[in-house]
């Protein structure tokens, strides 16, 4: 039982690596609406991106994204974008899948600029009460 539930955790893994390749060739699609592209790039972006919002060495909260966040972000994405546009990605996706993850430097700086506005924040309330 224990092998068959992580086979099945493996496939959705697979699945979802797949998905986040539909999406990021699919949203330069022009026949993908632009609410549906807007989604895309915002899961596409967070899921390429090489920082995590929540760093994974915060105990639980750092796996959150990577296990509620992004699946669901990749499944409402894949509902707003029309099937036809989505099949015609597949293969493509495929072979992009085989050659490196491209990354999201923008999306990575953005995440240490929240965490160092963060950080001079608690500075700020923690040197205020000294």
């Amino acid at each position: 039982m224990r092998s068959n539930l992580l086979s099945k955790f493996n496939a959705f893994a697979k699945k979802l690596k797949q998905n986040s390749f539909v999406l990021y060739l699919s949203y330069k699609d022009p026949r993908t609406p632009w609410y549906a592209k807007l989604v895309a790039i915002l899961v596409v972006a967070y899921a390429f991106s090489p920082i995590d919002l929540i760093p994974d060495f915060i105990p639980i909260l750092g796996f959150f994204d990577d296990l509620i966040i992004v699946p669901l972000g990749i499944i409402l994405a894949l509902k707003l974008i029309p099937p036809h546009v989505i099949e015609d990605h597949k293969e493509a996706a495929e072979e992009l899948k085989q050659c490196e993850k491209p990354k999201n430097w923008f999306v990575g700086i953005l995440f240490i600029i929240v965490w160092v506005i963060f950080g001079v924040w608690i500075w700020k309330i923690i040197i205020h009460h000294i």
